[in-house]
C-alpha cells in the first residue's frame, strides 16, 4: 500500500521519518515495539490451517495405504468382500500417518475427508484395473472363456425366471432382455458396470473413513493454543 504525506501529499517510502518533500516527521510502526508481537510471529511461522491440507505428504500416506487396500478390494482377492472395510480402514490411517509430523497436530473431519476421498480413488483405480485384467488374463490368456460364459448364461436365466415369477415384464420383453444380455456387449457392460457400481461404494466408505480419522484425532489431539 502506497504512504503519502499528510501534508503534502508526497509519497513516502515505509521506512522514512520525515518527508523528503516538506520534511513532515512520519509515524513509523515496527513490530519490535509491540512486546511479544515479534515473538508471537516467529512462533506462528510454519503452523498449518487445520482445515487445510498439505497435500504432498498428504499424497505419500494416501499412496503408500491405497495399494493395498486397493489389491485388498479388487476381484483377485480372496478378502474383496471385505473391500469396504479395507477402504475405511486405509483412508483412516492414511489420515494418521498426514499428521505425524503436522503442527498442529489435529485436522478437521473435511480436510479428513478429502485425504479420504484422494485415498479411495487412487485405491478403486487400482482395483478396477487389477479386477479388469484378472477378466481379460482369465478369458484370453487362460482360455476360460466358455467356463466364463456358461456362469453368466446361467444367471441370465435364473434372473429371467425370478422375473417371470414375480410377474415383472411380458414374454416379449423379456426374451429381448435376454438376448441383449446374453451379447457380448451386454456381457461386458453389465461386468463393466458392476465394477463401477462397487467402486461408488468403496469411495463413499473411503471418505467416511478419512473423516472417522479425523474425528478421532480431534478427540485426542487438543488444538495448540
Amino acid at each position: 500500500m502506497e504512504i503519502t504525506c499528510n501534508r503534502c501529499h508526497q509519497t513516502v517510502q515505509a521506512d522514512n521519518c520525515y518527508c523528503p518533500a516538506c520534511g513532515l516527521p512520519q509515524l513509523v510502526y515496527s513490530a519490535e515495539g509491540v512486546p511479544g508481537q515479534a515473538q508471537q510471529e516467529r512462533g506462528n511461522e510454519g503452523v498449518r490451517d487445520a482445515s487445510t491440507v498439505d497435500w504432498k505428504p498428504a499424497l505419500r500416506a494416501a499412496l503408500l495405504l491405497a495399494v493395498p487396500a486397493g489389491l485388498l478390494s479388487s476381484e483377485a482377492s480372496e478378502a474383496g468382500r471385505l473391500g469396504m472395510l479395507w477402504m475405511a480402514a486405509a483412508a483412516a490411517w492414511a489420515v494418521v500417518l498426514y499428521m505425524r509430523g503436522q503442527r498442529p497436530a489435529w485436522i478437521t473431519v473435511g480436510a479428513g475427508a478429502r485425504i479420504g476421498l484422494v485415498t479411495g480413488l487412487l485405491a478403486c483405480w487400482l482395483a478396477f484395473g487389477v479386477s479388469s485384467g484378472q477378466l481379460f488374463v482369465q478369458r484370453f490368456v487362460l482360455h476360460q472363456s466358455s467356463q466364463i460364459d456358461a456362469a453368466w448364461k446361467a444367471y441370465v436365466e435364473a434372473s429371467q425366471q425370478l422375473t417371470a415369477q414375480m410377474g415383472l415384464g411380458d414374454a416379449a420383453q423379456m426374451q429381448a432382455q435376454k438376448a441383449w444380455m446374453l451379447s457380448p456387449w451386454g456381457h461386458a457392460g453389465f461386468v463393466a458396470f458392476g465394477f463401477a457400481f462397487n467402486s461408488v461404494f468403496l469411495l463413499l466408505f473411503a471418505v467416511a473413513g478419512g473423516a472417522l480419522g479425523a474425528r478421532l484425532l480431534a478427540r485426542t489431539r487438543r488444538p495448540e493454543v
